[in-house]
């Protein structure tokens, strides 16, 4: 059959295609529902044993050692060492700062030195003549020949037997006036040498060397920047032997002792291995409620720092433990981290940060932290559900509602 047309015959079959995709666009046009409004499941949290011996804990692959250097002084770059995943060994320079108004101030500070030791030896050569000879300065002055020889003979001795002077008393000024100069450029000397040794200290803070054998992670800087006291230049970490940094609740971390193995996994790699509690810290964060620990890799182990990794921490041995599970498609992440939605006896949604465990046989995901057993969350919530969204009435039959009308 074909339908007669102002151009010409169309087949019906294509008519029938048209209309067909018609009927499929025509919801879009008018009669959408509100996806928020859609498929919002409540379920009850639930409270029950649950036969797990481990669980998973996730964390963050680093360096044994870390430092980021940074700048001492104000200066100019004029020399990199190397890119990003250089290797350098220990005490290798790996950044240096423009010296050369360090290098005249220290040529200042060696003059400065020297005249002072030139000062000291003086004052040292006329402190021994002092004591050597007796000093000149309480003779009166006389004239030359007989006369200058009778003042020696008989004018000072009688000035001293009349009271008129203390020729002792004079000498010992004089002397002790000595050692005080001799003091004073010795002063002189050991402050000229301070000084230099405050310019080879800023000297060696001009330079940022490697502490210890290692890789460049990151560059802040380069060859030509203006950098302050403080400012970050290189990031330099020793990836020889790599650690898992992990936040372990308070309630698991009692089980653990510095040297247990416990079973390990990264992103990079599903296969499990085993893992050394190398240090675990003393306090807990108060807010978090968990301690922190790191875990030795295995040498052979070659994975980039920042990876992300889980660690099995066995669970507590307690046959009256209970564990707060819910459904899998419960938990969503929002910027990456693991959250529910929390439906309040009003219906109101409240978005709300847990930890998770692992998930079980039947289904449903335990968690550790962020819920409690008499609360109802959301299954499989929208990519679209925020907090404070109101949810229907006819969502569930398992809403807080429903079950206080039951």
């Amino acid at each position: 059959m074909r339908l007669l047309t102002a151009k010409g015959i169309l087949p019906v079959g294509v008519l029938i295609q048209c209309l067909c995709y018609l009927s499929l666009a025509f919801p879009v046009l008018g009669f959408t529902q509100n996806p928020d409004s859609m498929n919002n499941i409540i379920v009850p949290v639930r409270s029950h044993q649950v036969a797990t011996n481990t669980v998973p804990i996730g964390g963050s692959v680093v360096a044994h050692k870390s430092v980021i250097l940074t700048a001492q002084l104000p200066g100019r770059v004029v020399n990199i060492a190397g890119e990003e995943g250089d290797r350098f060994g220990h005490d290798t320079v790996l950044l240096s700062l423009n010296v050369e108004e360090l290098l005249a101030k220290r040529r200042a500070a060696e003059t400065q030195w020297a005249s002072a030791a030139a000062e000291l030896k003086n004052a040292a050569v006329q402190y021994s003549r002092r004591l050597a000879s007796p000093a000149t300065t309480y003779q009166a002055p006389g004239g030359m020949g007989v006369p200058g020889m009778f003042d020696q003979v008989f004018t000072n001795p009688m000035s001293s037997m009349m009271g008129l002077r203390r020729p002792g008393i004079e000498r010992g000024a004089d002397i002790y006036s000595g050692g005080t100069r001799v003091d004073q450029a010795r002063h002189s000397l050991e402050q000229a040498r301070s000084q230099i040794a405050q310019i080879d200290t800023k000297l060696r803070d001009a330079k940022s060397i490697a502490p210890f054998d290692g890789v460049i992670v990151k560059k802040y800087v380069e060859e030509g920047d203006t950098v302050q006291p403080g400012q970050p230049l290189l990031g330099f970490e020793d990836m020889s032997q790599l650690q898992i940094v992990a936040d372990i609740p308070t309630r698991l971390s009692n089980i653990l002792q510095e040297g247990n193995q416990v079973a390990a996994r990264t992103d990079v790699s599903n296969t499990t291995m085993s893992v050394r509690v190398a240090l675990i810290f003393p306090k807990a964060d108060p807010v978090r409620h968990t301690v922190r620990m790191k875990f030795d890799l295995p040498l052979d182990v070659k994975i980039a720092p920042g990876t992300y990794a889980e660690v099995w921490i066995p669970m507590p041995s307690v046959s009256d433990d209970k564990l707060i599970t819910v459904p899998a498609g419960a938990v969503v992440h929002r910027g990456g981290l693991p959250v529910v939605f929390v439906v309040s006896e009003r219906k109101r949604t409240e978005m709300r940060l847990v930890r998770v465990g692992e998930i079980i046989p039947s289904g449903e995901i335990v968690i550790l932290f962020g819920l409690q057993e008499d609360e109802f969350v959301l299954d499989r919530p929208t990519s679209t559900m925020t907090s404070g969204r109101t949810i229907s009435d006819d969502t569930s039959d398992s809403s807080p509602v429903s079950s206080q009308s039951d």
